[in-house]
């Protein structure tokens, strides 16, 4: 009886044009790295951690893969997490210049400005010096060493987390 009304139930979806694409067995699924990295673009941070995380499962913990890792904690703003991941990074490709260029925009974040200037001068080296991103990166690190009286800021404010509901939260200054 209940195979009749499963059978009942489904027997009109393929007439009517309404079938979901079927799946195409001899097809390659899409690369976890380029998939996160198109949800880093869209700043979905948490969900490319995740997508990067299935790719180090697929490919092992390359210096591709590692740097993904902790440029998606960057950008969710774990810091300590991040730093690991980048540094293991570098010391296992010391010749590839986003690793040492993601690095040193971790550690402008962490305003570690003599170190983040160091770092992009051998990422703009080993690029030799074709990357826009890596030499801007270089001059606001050099200009935020230089200049340290616009580093300092400007009032020191508190803020606490507020739940929005569903699981999301804004920052709120405390008053």
């Amino acid at each position: 009886m209940v195979f009749a009304m499963v059978a009942s139930c489904t027997e009109g979806l393929s007439s009517n044009g309404l079938d979901a694409p079927g799946i195409d067995a001899k097809g390659q699924a899409e690369d976890n790295i380029e998939v996160g990295n198109r949800l880093m673009a869209a700043g979905e941070y948490e969900l490319a951690l995740e997508t990067f995380t299935r790719a180090a499962l697929e490919q092992g913990m390359t210096p591709q893969v590692l740097t993904s890792l902790g440029t998606a904690n960057v950008g969710l703003r774990r810091l300590g997490q991040a730093e690991k991941l980048l540094r293991r990074a570098v010391e296992d490709d010391t010749d590839w210049p986003v690793a040492w260029n993601n690095l040193g925009v971790l550690l402008m974040e962490k305003q570690e400005y003599p170190e983040a200037a160091q770092v992009f001068q051998r990422a703009y080296a080993l690029d030799n010096g074709e990357s826009d991103a890596i030499r801007d990166n270089l001059r606001l690190a050099l200009a935020k060493m230089e200049n340290p009286v616009n580093n300092t800021p400007q009032e020191q404010q508190e803020y606490t987390l507020e739940q929005l509901g569903d699981g999301q939260f804004t920052l709120r200054k405390i008053q």
